[in-house]
């Protein structure tokens, strides 16, 4: 048995490695890319909403980047996810392994990538004369757990049924625009109108970023957030490995 999960562990950390290699692959600025976009994005979206439309919002880049940095780590994943076994379709007819790591590589490549460009928001947090908070040492493992279990369940669930409805790329993109603008990243809960309010939690993204932005700009955690995040965390994991089961020994013939 130990024998079998030190060899698990060991095609994770190639895989993972692979992946990071590929996604750098003749790139010259290589970590910078992954900092690129979210930054990017805060960028625009200060000048849509603090410089034209004149948001009242103190500190809307810090404000902006603490729930973009999360966001690109979810997106990145499930983006990716409906091509993951058909772009590995070679090593899962050749060799006999289980096909859940790659999605699982995938989703840890992507949270590998987030907690290096944390670095940046404390840069920025030290540009807005703010500080970490001690809570990070405990309240970071943890919606890093919660959101990885929530990431990698939809990327296990997408992924699998890609291979049977060719669809689900086209819908994955679609999905992930609306749910964008349904999740307060660019804006706060505080500004959803009163009668709305209620229906925030029906967004399995927005307790938890949410939570990430409470973390990182006032070194707190609501226990409420965290409850309802793991919440749909477990259940969504549990969805994405009942159909994965369901589809997993038919993956071969249909790639």
């Amino acid at each position: 048995m130990n024998t079998k999960i030190e060899h698990y562990l060991d095609l994770i950390m190639v895989l993972t490695q692979k992946e990071i290699k590929v996604r750098y692959k003749n790139s010259f600025l290589g970590y910078l890319w992954s900092i690129a976009h979210p930054l990017a994005l805060a960028f625009v979206f200060f000048i849509a909403f603090k410089v034209v439309m004149r948001i009242q919002m103190e500190d809307y880049v810090l404000f902006l980047i603490t729930g973009l940095f999360p966001w690109q780590w979810f997106t990145n994943s499930v983006s990716a996810s409906p091509m993951l076994f058909i772009g590995n379709a070679s090593i899962i007819k050749k060799i006999n392994f289980p096909r859940n790591i790659i999605p699982f590589s995938t989703v840890l490549q992507d949270m590998i990538h987030f907690i290096l460009a944390i670095i940046v928001i404390v840069i920025f947090l030290f540009i807005y004369h703010k500080i970490p908070s001690f809570s990070w040492i405990y309240g970071i493992p943890i919606l890093l757990g919660i959101q990885f279990l929530m990431t990698y369940g939809i990327s296990l669930m997408i992924s699998s049924l890609n291979l049977f409805f060719r669809d689900m790329e086209r819908l994955t993109n679609l999905f992930l625009t609306l749910l964008f603008y349904f999740t307060p990243v660019i804006y706060a809960e505080t500004m959803i109108p009163e009668r709305y309010k209620s229906m925030i939690n029906l967004n399995p993204l927005a307790p938890l970023i949410i939570s990430w932005r409470n973390l990182f700009l006032d070194g707190r955690l609501e226990v409420s957030y965290l409850m309802i995040s793991l919440g749909y965390a477990i259940i969504i994991f549990g969805l994405g490995h009942i159909i994965y089961k369901k589809l997993s020994w038919r993956f071969a013939e249909v790639l």
